[in-house]
């Protein structure tokens, strides 16, 4: 298989969820030239907003491959990367993003992110997600206690 091939196994996936009842999204992760996961969008299925079809796909390649750093790995997605799949696709440490569709593209099909671009762009207390830091200096014990822990797994 090739790149078009792993693209269009992503796209189908993409069709399939739309009827299925999903949303219009595939992804595929592929290692050593075979795909080694597929995921597709199940946020409506499975009442949870983070399951898109490239975090979907992520989970399944690290469960199949045992692994939660996915170097040596590509991921082909049918359209531009969310900012949340985005940040897992950094967290999974892929090498590269191939996808099919633009967030303009998005956009027109009613699928906005771009708010959320600019929300994180502005201060805490400009945005429209309400924050408040309390509890710090508390908070910083989980921090002390991974600081001090000999044994353990950096990622």
């Amino acid at each position: 298989m090739d790149k078009q091939d792993f693209m269009r196994e992503a796209i189908a996936l993409a069709v399939e969820s739309v009827a299925a009842g999903g949303g219009p999204f595939g992804a595929v992760v592929v290692k050593d030239g075979r795909i080694v996961s597929r995921g597709s969008n199940r946020v409506t299925l499975a009442n949870d907003p983070t399951a898109h079809a490239e975090v979907n796909a992520i989970r399944q390649a690290a469960a199949t491959l045992g692994t939660f750093d996915l170097s040596g790995c590509e991921l082909y997605t049918s359209c531009e990367p969310c900012p949340m799949c985005l940040g897992a696709i950094y967290w999974a440490h892929i090498d590269k993003v191939y996808y099919g569709c633009t967030k303009a593209d998005a956009k027109e099909a009613g699928f906005d992110d771009s708010f959320i671009y600019d929300e994180m762009a502005l201060p805490h207390e400009a945005r429209r997600l309400a924050s408040e830091r309390i509890l710090g200096d508390e908070a910083m014990a989980a921090f002390r206690a991974w600081g001090e822990k000999t044994d353990k797994i950096k990622y």
